[in-house]
């Protein structure tokens, strides 16, 4: 079966056609808030690192970005996954 790539609010979502950076940027200052919305707007279609409030930080490329969640491709460390994050779960990030 042939991979459909997901479906979002401005019609078919692609991945980054390259890996992101190779490094791990300097993590902010924490947040005892979630992160706003509009904030992490910004980071739309760029590569972006995400610090979750628990384990382990990583890039990801948002694509969408709602009321309390934000979706785009992960990295796995070889490839792009479509997933998504609650904004409540993100204590920092980091966009280029």
């Amino acid at each position: 079966m042939a991979f459909t790539p997901p479906q979002g609010p401005q019609g078919v979502q692609h991945p980054p056609s390259a890996p992101p950076p190779q490094f791990a940027p300097q993590k902010p200052a924490a947040s005892t808030f979630a992160v706003d919305p509009g904030a992490i707007s910004g980071c739309l279609f760029r590569n972006t690192y995400i610090w979750p409030r628990s384990g382990n930080g990583f890039w990801f490329y948002p694509t969408f970005v709602g009321r309390t969640s934000v979706s785009g491709f992960r990295w796995n460390g070889r490839t792009w996954v479509y997933s998504g994050l609650s904004l409540r779960s993100i204590e920092s990030f980091t966009c280029f």
